[in-house]
């Protein structure tokens, strides 16, 4: 096919610029496929995390229904060394801690909620994970050290449920006032069609109500 001189030289030009810059696209067109391709890969490799994570967190579930307490933290082990990065590895660890305290093992619920308190991905099972723990820290009457875990960091949708937990800490320790003003605290950061509002008012109520109340009935 012959060309005339007005396209022979656009075709020139094509060429010249492509011979200046063709390398330069042709390295950077590699360079986004091989982002897109790790991406993707990298997505594959999380979707197969997940799912073998999730094949051994039944298997957990299956060992604790048969109360097969080896099996259920060879279980656990393996879920958090291999798959730490999956919601499975804390949800696995506290499962593993409801079981081993049910079994009064409060030493191993401990270290499973500790490992959820320190690798968590997201601070709702963080939280949840020390609130666990301060309950298990008054089973063992360590009143401070289960103080000291609730007066941490926490996701705000928990604020209720931690003064709820310090008001239980208190009652423990006889420190009826203080107690008060947790159950008062809980209250007032709960909602009143929340489940748990009535008993934290039933538990205020059993040790005097808020002095706030005592004064008006007064």
């Amino acid at each position: 096919m012959a060309y005339d001189h007005e396209e022979q030289e656009q075709l020139d030009a094509l060429k010249a610029w492509w011979k200046q810059y063709g390398n330069l696209i042709t390295w950077a067109l590699i360079a986004v496929l091989a982002l897109f391709s790790a991406w993707k890969g990298w997505g594959i490799y999380q979707a197969k995390q997940s799912v073998q994570a999730s094949m051994l967190f039944e298997e957990m579930q299956k060992a604790i229904q048969d109360k097969d307490q080896a099996k259920v933290m060879r279980a656990v082990s393996d879920v958090q060394e291999k798959y730490a990065g999956t919601n499975y590895a804390q949800m696995a660890s506290l499962l593993a801690a409801k079981y081993a305290f049910e079994a009064n093992d409060l030493k191993t619920a401990k270290i499973q909620l500790n490992w959820v308190a320190a690798n968590g991905k997201t601070e709702e099972f963080k939280s949840l994970a020390r609130l666990r723990l301060s309950a298990v820290l008054l089973d063992e009457k360590a009143y401070d050290d289960a103080l000291k875990i609730l007066s941490g960091e926490f996701s705000p949708e928990f604020a209720a449920t931690v003064a709820d937990a310090k008001g239980d800490i208190f009652v423990a320790q006889n420190k009826i006032s203080e107690a008060r003003d947790a159950y008062q605290a809980a209250l007032d950061k709960s909602s009143d069609k929340n489940p748990g509002y009535q008993l934290i008012q039933l538990k205020l109520d059993a040790i005097g109500g808020s002095k706030a109340k005592a004064a008006t009935k007064g």
